[in-house]
C-alpha cells in the first residue's frame, strides 16, 4: 500500500464565481492559487471546461490555460479536462499544441466524453457536428495521431500539435473511459469528486483491461477528491457549507454562483436532499489535519491510487489558499 508522502497531490480548480463577484476576479484568484500550490511542491494544477454555468468561469479552457501557465514556471497545467464531444480533434490538437509549443513538457490534456453542458448548448458550440459521445473512441485516435509524428501521407497536420505528442488522460465518472484508458495504455482520472459511488469498479476495470503502451508500462490512477480543510474540524464543517449550497443547487437547476457559509444547513435543504448531496460528496475531505490524514491513509488504503487531484470551493479565497497549505503540510506528514 502507497504511503501518503508517496502519492503526488495535484489540483482541479474549478474556477468558481461569486455572487457578488465576476469572472475577472475568479480568473486572477485561479492564477493566484496556481502560484500558491506551485510554491508548496504541488504536481499540477488542471482546470476544467463547462459551459452555460454561471458560477464556473473556465469555459474557455485552452485560452485560461495559456494565462496559467504563463504566470508559473515549473507546475504542470492542463485539462482536466476538455470535453471532446464539443470539438473537432485538430482545434484541440492545435491549442493544445500551440500551449506545448510555448511552455514544453509541462502541459497536459485530460479528456472527457461527455459534453460537460445541456444538449441545446451543445450544439452551440458544435452546430452541424453531430458531438456524439459514440465517435469518442475515434476522436481520441485521431487527436492522438495529430499530436504524434507525421506520416508520409498524412494530409492534415496539425502547426503547432504535430510532433510535440501532449500527454493525454482519459477522464471519467463511469466505467466506459476506464476500459478505453486501460485499453490504449493511458493514465486514467476517475471523477471522484462528484461520482464516488463507481470509483472501485471503474479503478478495477481500468486495471483488469490495461495494455502497456508507449506511453506507459503500468496503470497509472488519479483520482478527484472534493477538499474543505482547515484548522479546526468545526471551522471546516462551517466553510463546507458553501460548497453543500452549490451542489444542492446544481441539483436543483439553480445558479451554480457561490454563497457564502452558514451557520447550519437546516432549513436550506429537505432530508432527500441531504442525502442527495452527501452521495455527491461521499469522498470529500472535511476536517482539520488529523481528520484529513486519517480519511485520505482510509482512502489509499483501499485503492492504492497514484496520484490525488483535489477541488475546494470555498467561498473566501484565502480559506482556498489556507485548505490546500493544509493539505501540503498533511500530506509531507
Amino acid at each position: 500500500m502507497k504511503r501518503l508522502a508517496d502519492v503526488k497531490i495535484s489540483v482541479l480548480d474549478l474556477v468558481p464565481v461569486r455572487h457578488d463577484k465576476g469572472p475577472a476576479e475568479s480568473l486572477r484568484n485561479s492564477l493566484d492559487l496556481a502560484q500558491h500550490v506551485e510554491k508548496l511542491g504541488y504536481n499540477r494544477f488542471w482546470v476544467a471546461e463547462h459551459h452555460n454555468m454561471d458560477g464556473i468561469a473556465s469555459s474557455a479552457t485552452a485560452v485560461l490555460l495559456g494565462y496559467l501557465a504563463g504566470g508559473t514556471s515549473t507546475i504542470r497545467v492542463g485539462a482536466g479536462g476538455i470535453m471532446l464531444p464539443n470539438h473537432a480533434p485538430l482545434v484541440i490538437a492545435e491549442q493544445f499544441g500551440t500551449l506545448a509549443s510555448l511552455y514544453p513538457d509541462r502541459i497536459d490534456l485530460g479528456l472527457g466524453r461527455a459534453p460537460g453542458s445541456d444538449q441545446q448548448t451543445a450544439r452551440a458550440l458544435r452546430r452541424e457536428r453531430s458531438g456524439s459521445a459514440d465517435d469518442f473512441p475515434e476522436d481520441v485516435s485521431e487527436l492522438t495521431a495529430f499530436l504524434g509524428p507525421r506520416t508520409p501521407d498524412q494530409r492534415v497536420i496539425a502547426v503547432p500539435g504535430s510532433g510535440t505528442n501532449v500527454p493525454i488522460w482519459l477522464l471519467g465518472s463511469s466505467l466506459f473511459s476506464a476500459q478505453l484508458a486501460g485499453q490504449r495504455g493511458l493514465p486514467y482520472a476517475f471523477a471522484s469528486h462528484f461520482a464516488p459511488r463507481y470509483m472501485h469498479e471503474a479503478i478495477r476495470v481500468y486495471r483488469n483491461h490495461f495494455q502497456p503502451s508507449a506511453v506507459l508500462d503500468k496503470p497509472y490512477v488519479m483520482l478527484g477528491i472534493p477538499l474543505a480543510a482547515a484548522d479546526t474540524d468545526e471551522h471546516a464543517e462551517y466553510l463546507a457549507t458553501s460548497v453543500y449550497q452549490r451542489i444542492l443547487a446544481l441539483m436543483r437547476g439553480q445558479s451554480l454562483m457561490q454563497r457564502p457559509p452558514v451557520k447550519s444547513m437546516e432549513g436550506l435543504w429537505l432530508p432527500h436532499e441531504r442525502e442527495a448531496v452527501g452521495d455527491f460528496l461521499g469522498l470529500a475531505m472535511v476536517g482539520g489535519p488529523e481528520k484529513i490524514r486519517a480519511k485520505l491513509d482510509v482512502l489509499l488504503e483501499q485503492t492504492d491510487a497514484d496520484e490525488l487531484i483535489f477541488t475546494c470551493d470555498m467561498y473566501d479565497h484565502a480559506d482556498r489558499l489556507r485548505s490546500y497549505e493544509i493539505l501540503a503540510e498533511t500530506a509531507r506528514g
